[in-house]
């Protein structure tokens, strides 16, 4: 077991396609044992959303939105909170996606369901914005190569870089620490992870900013 601790039981990861969440998420979960929670990337429209197929913009974010809150249920009922739960997204990046890609009517439709759901899923105590520009996020989704992500356009990353940024610009739902990775490289640099760790091994309050130990 473990011996080291974080000053929290559940954290959220978030930050736009190709960014490094998950492999973050993996990391922390072997580091601490903890639990993880990934989102379904196997969304059955996702591929005729990136292909720009009439409509798959809405059914692509309703199945993300039920499938989001349906694990986010179930972390609660499963009582995981003796140990760290680590996601690699937030219930709220939906209204980032919907807000940007649906119409006026879909987005009405959207809005209407989530506000039913979100007040019932549980806050993180902690969640980490991880940032990077176009050519770095472009660069990590073509490594991992993924089918379903080819089709994506530089233009769509930049906005949805810029509309992550705006979000979390005014966040305040819950202290967020805001890591800029164009210059990081957890799995690979070692010493990257371990600052980052020194850092969330120390209390967050409001929105702060993650400057890496080593220049």
């Amino acid at each position: 077991m473990t011996s080291e601790t974080l000053p929290f039981q559940y954290l959220a990861v978030d930050g736009p396609i190709g960014v490094g969440k998950t492999t973050l998420v993996e990391m922390l979960v072997r580091r601490f044992e903890g639990v993880k929670v990934l989102e379904d990337v196997n969304n059955p429209f996702l591929e005729a959303f990136y292909q720009d197929r009439e409509g798959a913009a809405f059914q692509t974010e309703i199945y993300f939105l039920l499938s989001r809150y349906r694990q986010q249920q179930e972390v609660v009922q499963r009582e995981l909170f003796n140990r760290l739960v680590v996601a690699d997204y937030t219930l709220q990046k939906n209204r980032i996606f919907a807000y940007l890609t649906l119409s006026d009517d879909e987005l009405m439709l959207f809005d209407k369901l989530y506000s039913v759901l979100e007040p019932h899923a549980p806050s993180p105590d902690l969640v980490i914005h991880l940032v990077a520009d176009v050519d770095t996020c472009m660069e990590r989704i073509k490594r991992r190569s993924r089918a379903v992500e080819r089709e994506i356009s530089r233009d769509y990353i930049r906005e949805l870089i810029d509309a992550y940024n705006h979000y979390y610009h005014y966040y305040d739902r819950t202290p967020l620490l805001v890591v800029d990775t164009r210059h990081l490289n957890f799995p690979e640099r070692p010493e990257d992870f371990e600052d980052l760790i020194q850092r969330l091994q120390k209390p967050v309050r409001g929105t702060e900013y993650f400057v890496p130990l080593r220049g």
